[in-house]
């Protein structure tokens, strides 16, 4: 008992030496996640479009992106959850959709990860260990196609091809890639009968995020821990 405890000080203290950033963290489940992570005492910092929570970051404009570059330009970087995202087509049909919602939507959900990752990599490269979250959707699968919300479920599943491939490219830096469904939860996406609350959500990500390495690498998996169709 005295060397399990031993052995979970230390744990606990190595987390909280790690450098952790979430996108995306000013509501939803990137708020959820900064909280979750103050609740077990890890500091984590988050962005947001306006700067009110941590840093901020516009992930479609190109001069926020090379900012965020440079804030990092000398710091380490151990994990990072690529979360922000945009659903603009939720209940609109075929015929009422623009082209704007599709470049909006890819530019936000699909470019805007990418180029996060892109700025970030000399940071992770820092760390040893380092791990890298996408937060996609279970609307991402090819083999649940339900119908519907086409803008959204086509960015959610080029992002999931993003980090499969991705991970592909760095398993040799030993820099791991994880991508993730983090329920139906209640947020203002998710809508107010979702099943899951932020910090349920949270708390199983964070699980996942912590058992992430290189044995996991490319993986697609719920909030709790399953394998998800793809």
């Amino acid at each position: 008992h005295t060397a399990y405890r031993r052995q979970r000080q230390m744990c606990i203290r190595d987390r909280n030496r790690m450098e952790i950033l979430v996108t995306g963290a000013n509501r939803g489940i990137g708020a959820a996640l900064l909280d979750g992570y103050a609740a077990l005492g890890i500091p984590a910092m988050g962005t947001s479009r306006d700067g009110a929570v941590g840093l901020k970051l516009d992930v479609t404009d190109p001069d926020s992106i090379s900012e965020l570059g440079r804030h990092y330009a000398e710091r380490r970087l151990d994990l990072l959850v690529c979360n922000a995202a945009v659903f603009l087509d939720r209940g609109r049909s075929i015929e009422e959709l623009a082209a704007e919602d599709w470049a909006r939507t890819m530019a936000v959900n699909v470019t805007g990860v990418a180029e996060t990752v892109r700025v970030l990599l000399p940071a992770l490269r820092r760390s040893s260990g380092a791990k890298i979250a996408i937060i996609s959707s279970q609307m991402a699968s090819q083999e649940r196609a339900r119908g519907g919300s086409y803008v959204y479920r086509a960015s959610k599943a080029a992002v999931l091809n993003f980090g499969r491939n991705l991970a592909q490219d760095l398993r040799s830096e030993g820099i791991a890639v994880g991508t993730y469904h983090p329920g139906w939860v209640r947020t203002e996406m998710g809508g107010p009968d979702a099943e899951l609350s932020g910090s349920e959500a949270a708390e199983g990500l964070i699980a996942r995020f912590e058992a992430l390495d290189m044995s996991l690498t490319g993986c697609f998996e719920t909030w709790d821990g399953r394998d998800h169709p793809l």
